[in-house]
């Protein structure tokens, strides 16, 4: 059986550690090109859409304590097949976040000498890094926590002193407040930007089973980290707005805001921040990623392998070792990089049936449950539902396809299974 090692404030900075990403080192040039001045209640229009999305959340996960997350969510609103459906996007999905991430990690070392993206070490990198977090997450999710943690306050420092050091060089001519509006489909590009940079919260409730008392840590650490996300944010692109003419075309716009103010120690501070963020995101995405198998195993839609949990450790190693492997293979070939196009389709599925479970489980419930129970609950899912499906039509056609390619292919490994399964049986 899992431990209850992960706190109230573990969580929150479990959460600001799988939402505050390497995508924010490359956001304020995106969205400024796009929207300029704009970009601010762009952010706040996001804000808006991913905190309604997470009220749902909250209700929905605070009547569950088991590890598994939407997946499990899905299993009692929707039954066993859209459920595994869920729980594969789930696992595919933090297998190419994770290749992703590790290859832009190394790139990022190579600032600090450049014989580090050349294929030996590049590689040997690669398996290095990789081998060291999952040592420390074999050790216990304490272990794991921890460095989470530590690694969470090291990301953010270098962005804090961004913030209070830039606030002093703001021109706000260069913010350019009487700018006029932006054409209305730059706006709303500039809004789906903004709402995949929140997005990852749904991914640290697979870890639920691991957490102290889920039923009031949750939706408290669900707001909590999405009010800090979303202040933090808004001061980065204002003090990027202010402080870079370039920004627009910057494709390190942190980075080079401050060198300008700060100096090539600035410069540095910040890369070595990008290295620490990009950091900790991969060690959140191997916790929660070799958490997807325990959790379908524990339904029995993944071999019983996978349930079993280190005697001492309390970890799940045969599921964490199967992530690994997957991960480790997908990074040095390349051959589950194009996944990442699935990642914002899956996501917003993901929202999508999580609002819907919310109405289905409160029409399920023949008696008064102790749960997180929002105020006007049916419109807030109904909306996030809107929201969603919004967010889907707005998505490439080939996005879909890559979605529906690789839930096909879940689904005959599942079939596959169910088949020698049985076969065993008689």
């Amino acid at each position: 059986m899992l431990k209850r090692e992960i706190s109230r404030w573990d969580l929150i900075l479990l959460f600001i550690n799988g939402t505050i990403g390497a995508g924010i080192f490359g956001l304020p040039s995106q969205v400024y090109g796009l929207a300029g001045f704009y970009s601010l209640p762009a952010l706040f229009i996001c804000a808006i859409i991913i905190f309604i999305l997470i009220l749902a959340f909250a209700e929905v996960a605070s009547r569950f304590n088991k590890t598994g997350g939407p997946y499990l969510y899905t299993l009692a609103a929707f039954g066993k097949k859209p459920a595994f459906v869920i729980g594969w996007l789930l696992l595919i999905t933090r297998v190419s976040a994770y290749a992703a991430l590790i290859h832009l990690l190394v790139t990022y070392l190579g600032y600090f000498h450049p014989v580090l993206v050349t294929p030996f070490y590049y590689e040997g990198l690669i398996i290095l890094i990789t081998l060291l977090f999952t040592w420390i997450n074999y050790l216990g999710v304490r272990n794991s926590t921890i460095l989470n943690n530590t690694l969470a306050i090291a990301k953010i420092l270098p962005l804090l002193i961004f913030v209070v050091a830039g606030a002093f060089f703001i021109d706000m001519d260069l913010v350019n407040t009487g700018q006029a509006m932006p054409p209305g489909s730059n706006f709303a590009s500039s809004v789906l930007i903004l709402i995949f940079a929140f997005t990852g919260f749904e991914s640290v409730l697979v870890n639920t089973g691991e957490v102290k008392n889920p039923k009031k840590n949750i939706p408290f650490a669900l707001i909590v980290s999405l009010t800090f996300v979303t202040i933090f944010y808004a001061l980065i692109l204002f003090v990027n707005m202010g402080t870079l003419p370039e920004l627009a075309s910057s494709n390190t716009p942190i980075t080079d805001a401050a060198r300008l103010f700060l100096g090539p120690a600035g410069a540095f501070m910040i890369t070595l921040g990008a290295v620490i963020s990009i950091g900790g995101t991969l060690n959140a995405v191997m916790l929660i990623g070799s958490r997807v198998p325990y959790a379908l195993a524990g339904e029995k839609q993944f071999p019983k392998l996978f349930q079993k949990v280190h005697p001492r450790n309390h970890t799940p190693v045969y599921s964490l070792f199967l992530f690994i492997a997957i991960s480790i293979v997908a990074s040095l070939t390349g051959s589950f990089i194009y996944a990442v196009s699935i990642t914002v389709i899956s996501k917003v599925l993901i929202y999508l049936l999580v609002c819907a479970a919310l109405i289905k489980m409160r029409r399920k419930s023949k008696k008064e449950e102790r749960y997180f129970k929002l105020k006007y609950g049916y419109f807030i899912a109904i909306t996030g539902m809107l929201a969603s499906i919004g967010l889907l039509i707005s998505a490439d056609l080939s996005e879909f396809l890559d979605v529906l390619i690789t839930v096909l292919a879940g689904i005959l490994l599942f079939g596959i299974y169910k088949y020698f399964s049985a076969t065993r049986k008689k």
